[in-house]
């Protein structure tokens, strides 16, 4: 179907491999997107939701053994150890082709062979790649043109070029024995097999667009990183633009998607959503650094989204979208926990279960998702197609730390950051883990998808900031202080455009700080508290720099440190200067 002979080489391939019955190959057509859906309907892989409540959306259920990544089953595959370094699951690669190649080996006898050509970001952009997926699940399919932009448009980018990402998935037996994710960084490929699951088989998403991207930036100057993009606009129309990294549970896609306090929104402010999980950043002739978001949907966590929580992320999700692992009512409409509106009477749980209010189970997977056209969000910006992407006047890490962290502080320089950004952290809540307050260090969030040694991803960050004229500054925030009662201080979501807000000024020299042991501080008069329960003396409260509180903090950091094993020297002095910057506190 397509001329180029890379492409198709490589896809005979994997045919001769896997053995199907039959190879399509994917054009990205409306036609061919009713063709497959009818297909996945007649086979029960979709079930048709409510089309009146529910115009274009469909359901699935993934295997009761198959409903999240699979951290421990997910490795990158080198030629040496050290170049996967000690953070991430290695396998060498020779081996890995050869194991993985058994599994995969007759695969698709009696299937069809799907083969998916797309593009991570906009077209035209020097920042977009291509990938082709080889699959055999039309839920794949159907995903990654809701997640990517598939057929022609990825081919035409390509051209002749020899220059895409391969990635083979297959199902397999959706046995967790026999599953694996492995990624080839040094060779640009992704291998999945044995699930059906989003995070594991939607290989433009993590697989790609993080760990492989952060190999390919590194190799050619650029960054990939774990990042929502957001604008604000302000009442004079100027918009400014911030990359921030959270772990999970810190309200990444809340922040993305934030919706500004009543008295903002009158003055004239708006938040504009670039992206909510992924930035690729390069150098613009400029001399700052410029993000797109590589994606082309969002794949969100049902649970817990409502008009309340994130209504703007509830709104993309009215119709085009796919929702996995979540109940499914008698009048195929969908539910989930913490979906704000009452639970109905009997649905079929996640598993298919019938289901009813008074059962001890949860009707939706904790872990249930939403995948969702990014354009139809309410709040999209009108440069999420832009081929140069946008400029980015702030970096912000951030974490969930009940004690510790100030609600906000700027890095004192760019290595600072980087330091700031290596140490980063988050207390565990009962959700996660069983166990609450327990620190988890995740670095620049991205200890699960860098595709190469954090060590060397650290240096990389160090060489970049040496490579930017104009560099962002580097903040770090904690929305999560708790009082004595255990209960949030910071009012949080909109209100969080607040320190946004001083961000902003403190990166165009329009607000002052105060000079502290870890960073620069706000003046507590300059955050604004008008309309907010929070008085003068309670922000001072969660401004403040506990000498012993960060005692104890620098010896964790330490260890945390320690596990590296190319740690640039650059992020170790830096962590000493701050240790000496506590004891003189």
């Amino acid at each position: 179907m397509y001329n180029n002979k890379y492409v198709n080489e490589w896809v005979e391939q994997m045919a001769q491999l896997t053995q199907p019955d039959e190879i399509v190959w994917i054009d990205g057509s409306e036609e061919e997107k009713d063709r497959l859906t009818k297909q996945a309907l007649s086979t029960g892989e979709l079930v048709e939701l409510n089309q009146e409540t529910y115009p274009g959306c469909y359901y699935h259920r993934t295997a009761e053994n198959d409903v999240a990544r699979v951290e421990h089953l997910t490795f990158i595959c080198t030629s040496k150890k050290e170049n996967a370094g000690p953070t991430n699951n290695w396998m060498e690669k020779s081996y890995a082709y050869a194991r993985l190649g058994n599994l995969f080996n007759g695969s698709m006898k009696g299937r069809t062979m799907y083969v998916i050509p797309y593009l991570m970001g906009p077209p035209g952009s020097e920042f977009s790649k291509v990938g082709i997926e080889i699959t055999d699940s039309i839920y794949v399919v159907l995903n990654m043109r809701i997640m990517t932009r598939i057929g022609k448009i990825a081919m035409d980018f390509l051209g002749d070029s020899n220059d895409f990402v391969k990635g083979l998935h297959s199902k397999g037996e959706l046995d967790p024995e026999k599953r694996f994710i492995c990624h080839f960084p040094e060779d640009n490929a992704i291998w999945s097999i044995g699930s059906g699951y989003g995070g594991n088989v939607l290989l433009g998403k993590k697989c790609f667009a993080l760990r492989i991207a952060s190999a390919l930036g590194r190799r050619e100057g650029w960054m990939a990183e774990h990042m929502l993009i957001l604008g604000i606009e302000d009442p004079n129309g100027k918009v400014e633009y911030i990359a921030a990294a959270f772990p999970s549970a810190c309200g990444k896609t809340n922040l993305a998607m934030l919706i500004p306090p009543e008295k903002y929104k009158k003055a004239g402010y708006k938040v504009w959503t670039v992206g909510d999980d992924i930035a690729w950043l390069r150098i613009g002739k400029d001399g700052r650094l410029w993000a797109i978001n590589p994606e082309a949907g969002f794949f969100g966590v049902a649970p817990g989204t409502s008009m309340k929580s994130n209504p703007n992320a509830l709104l993309t999700t009215k119709k085009n979208t796919i929702f996995t692992n979540v109940a499914l009512t008698e009048n195929k409409e969908v539910w989930w926990e913490g979906m704000g509106v009452p639970a109905p009477e009997k649905a079929l749980d996640w598993r298919g279960n019938p289901w009813t209010p008074d059962m001890d189970a949860k009707a939706a997977h904790p872990n249930s998702r939403f995948t969702a056209p990014a354009k139809q969000c309410p709040c999209i910006s009108d440069k999420f197609e832009d081929p140069n992407g946008v400029p980015i006047s702030a970096i912000v890490f951030g974490g969930r730390r009940a004690k510790l962290a100030p609600l906000v502080y700027q890095s004192f320089d760019w290595e600072h950051g980087v330091y700031v950004g290596a140490t980063m952290a988050s207390e565990t809540t009962a959700a996660a883990t069983g166990k609450v307050g327990v620190v988890r260090r995740d670095p620049m969030a991205m200890l699960p998808f860098c595709g190469y040694n954090m060590g060397e991803y650290f240096q990389h960050w160090i060489e970049m900031g040496r490579k930017i004229p104009n560099p962002p500054k580097i903040f770090n925030v904690n929305w999560f202080r708790l009082d004595d009662e255990g209960k949030f201080i910071w009012p949080g979501f909109g209100d969080n455009l607040r320190v946004l807000l001083w961000i902003l000024d403190r990166c165009n020299d329009k607000a002052d700080a105060v000079k502290t042991p870890i960073g620069y501080l706000p003046n507590p008069g300059d955050i604004d508290l008008e309309g907010t329960d929070v008085d003068l003396d309670t922000l001072k409260s969660i401004l403040d720099v506990n000498k012993e509180d960060w005692i104890e903090e620098l010896k964790s950091q330490e260890e945390h440190l320690g596990k590296f094993d190319k740690l640039p020297v650059e992020v170790r002095n830096q962590f000493e200067a701050q240790k000496e910057r506590i004891n003189n506190l």
